[in-house]
């Protein structure tokens, strides 16, 4: 795999600066073989996985002629995870690409030489796959680098809070016994202090705990948004509800929450991780060596608008915001 893997980075080294392979065409036997797997079939990483083969071709790496794909699709089958990390294992890949945390968890507990670049995952120091001493934007000195989507929350408050520049009590529902949620938490309550704004929480510990919270903040703050919480997403629904019916503006943290009833969310575009994820592989193509290069978060933030989200929840939204505005919804 290393011998191949070493052609491949010479082939791109003595190329044109822009990488052009030039007319004709590399042997069968040359061709990398970049292996890909993909937790679950889900639209965001449908389009991680896009973004990083258009990373990819961008830069001549083209697919049948230099590279080819062996793409698997655990369909959520965590079994299914490791069975394909140990055929990658067995079919010496020269590059691995994982989407998602536990497709990335199995083929970093099970391949140790070869190139690894995750993707979509949120928080890889948690998930094991990258160590407590290298925190993000550091090397890994490993064979495993990537890009990491976890939700970005003091931009987002900066960005909500240009929504409504004199609210100064929001509000947001999480559950405290989830651990996942906490380290979210906590920098929302260091952006609302650099925002000089307050922050009213109120915890829950199951769905039917939703309604009541809701319904609290609503008296309290004015305005409510929802960080990375497993627990309150699961109950948008609800607290869309109570928004509406107390004309509470409400703010998520991904993108799918405008869909829902949350007038607007800043948060990431997956077709520009899997971009990002693919340029680092492209790096490592031409010779760097994995554990060299940073593991970073997503390069590009979108907001999306839901106009009539806002206006059900008494909100109108400034023109220069809708100028801003990646995509605005009716629905």
């Amino acid at each position: 795999m290393l011998r191949r893997l070493l052609s491949v980075s010479i082939l791109l080294l003595i190329v044109s600066p822009g990488i052009s392979f030039g007319q004709g065409k590399i042997p069968k036997k040359s061709l990398l073989r970049i292996g890909v797997t993909q937790t679950v079939s889900y639209q965001d990483f449908d389009e991680d996985a896009k973004g990083f083969e258009k990373a990819l071709a961008e830069a001549g790496l083209k697919e049948g002629v230099h590279i080819t794909y062996d793409r698997q699709n655990a369909q959520g089958d965590i079994n299914r995870t490791q069975t394909i990390a140990h055929d990658f294992l067995d079919d010496d890949m020269g590059l691995i690409h994982s989407i998602a945390t536990p497709s990335s968890r199995a083929v970093i507990k099970i391949i140790k030489d070869t190139p690894i670049v995750f993707s979509s995952v949120t928080d890889p120091v948690y998930a094991g796959l990258i160590s407590k001493k290298s925190p993000l934007g550091t090397k890994t000195r490993t064979n495993v680098t990537g890009v990491s989507d976890r939700w970005p929350v003091t931009q987002q408050f900066e960005m909500y809070t240009k929504f409504f520049s004199k609210a100064k009590k929001w509000g947001t529902i999480y559950c405290a016994g989830d651990h996942r949620t906490l380290p979210y938490i906590r920098e929302m309550r260091e952006a609302a202090k650099k925002l000089n704004v307050e922050l009213i929480e109120a915890t829950i510990s199951n769905p039917d705990e939703a309604l009541p919270a809701a319904q609290f903040l609503a008296g309290k703050a004015q305005t409510i948004y929802i960080t990375y919480d497993h627990i309150a997403l699961s109950s948008f629904d609800t607290i869309v509800k109570v928004c509406k019916e107390r004309k509470i503006p409400l703010f998520g943290g991904d993108l799918k929450c405008v869909t829902k009833g949350a007038m607007a969310a800043y948060g990431w575009d997956y077709f520009q991780i899997g971009y990002s994820a693919g340029r680092k592989a492209v790096r490592i193509l031409k010779g760097e060596k994995p554990g060299e290069i940073p593991w970073e978060l997503g390069e590009k933030l979108v907001l999306l608008i839901n106009e009539k989200a806002a206006r059900a929840q008494g909100a109108i939204v400034p023109p220069e915001l809708l100028k801003k505005a990646h995509k605005i919804v009716q629905e």
